[in-house]
């Protein structure tokens, strides 16, 4: 018999493992512990695959529900579809950031979102390196280590950040003065947490796969946020391959992510 596991319970979890698993191993690894998936810079490490297996033993043992982890669905894709309509689902990303983190960047996290009924309705992002864990549930904001997230107005221009190296090079009809591009920390773990905080007011991403983007989107939207692609589906628990996602602070932000990324000519296909 399972019970409801409580808030700061999940946290201890996603603590322990970390702590466990994957911290040991930092700028301690062997090449042979490091292996590519499905193309040269996408990394997965043996510990990525054990602090999964961790976490989805003590949610699911403890919790009950269905896990659906990052490397689970690399492994079998079906796993993914029993997301949608789970009554309860453990949504984990082990190692967000596996290539910071095999290259020694403190750009790394632990994440994990409970979906009920296609709903996700607590979230929770673990940065072992920064020492900070935000935690959302719906309907009661998005905390910082105990302390309540109040995000502060965007700014003019609108910061935003993308790993795309055509967005950077954005002419400046597009980019200025109402946007300016930087680099993401190639972390959804790292960025999300810049968009909370107002750091920058907006991210892109060219996929929206549920374990990378499902905590940090419900922890922007208890702040007034939008997580939304470029042809206007906001996130839910369904991937959408091939369509850019924008992370935005509120709507102003959003519009004029999709307008730049629209100048510069990105359809949605």
């Amino acid at each position: 018999m399972t019970a409801e596991l409580d808030t700061d319970e999940v946290a201890q979890i996603i603590r322990g493992v970390a702590e466990r698993i994957v911290e040991p191993h930092f700028r301690h690894l062997d090449p042979d512990q490091v292996h590519e998936k499905t193309h040269p810079g996408d990394l997965v490490t043996d510990f990525d695959r054990q602090a999964e297996l961790a976490l989805s033993a003590e949610l699911v043992g403890r919790g009950g529900g269905l896990a659906v982890g990052e490397e689970a669905v690399f492994a079998d894709p079906d796993v993914l579809s029993g997301l949608p309509d789970a009554p309860l689902a453990w949504v984990i990303d082990p190692i967000d950031g596996t290539r910071n983190f095999v290259n020694g960047s403190d750009d790394h996290a632990v994440m994990v979102a409970e979906v009920r009924a296609g709903v996700t309705v607590r979230g929770w992002i673990y940065q072992p390196r920064h020492e900070h864990m935000y935690i959302a549930e719906a309907g009661a904001g998005t905390w910082r280590d105990g302390e309540k997230v109040t995000r502060p107005s965007s700014g003019d221009p609108v910061i935003a950040v993308t790993t795309h190296e055509a967005f950077q090079q954005a002419p400046q009809s597009v980019s200025g003065p109402r946007l300016d591009w930087g680099w993401s920390r190639w972390c959804c773990g790292v960025d999300y947490p810049r968009v909370l905080t107002g750091d920058v007011d907006a991210t892109v991403y060219l996929h929206s796969h549920p374990w990378d983007h499902l905590s940090g989107a419900l922890m922007l939207r208890e702040l007034g946020g939008v997580v939304r692609t470029l042809s206007g589906h906001d996130l839910g628990v369904k991937e959408f391959h091939r369509d850019p996602l924008i992370v935005a602070s509120d709507e102003p932000a959003y519009r004029a992510v999709a307008d730049a990324l629209i100048g510069l000519g990105v359809t949605v296909r």
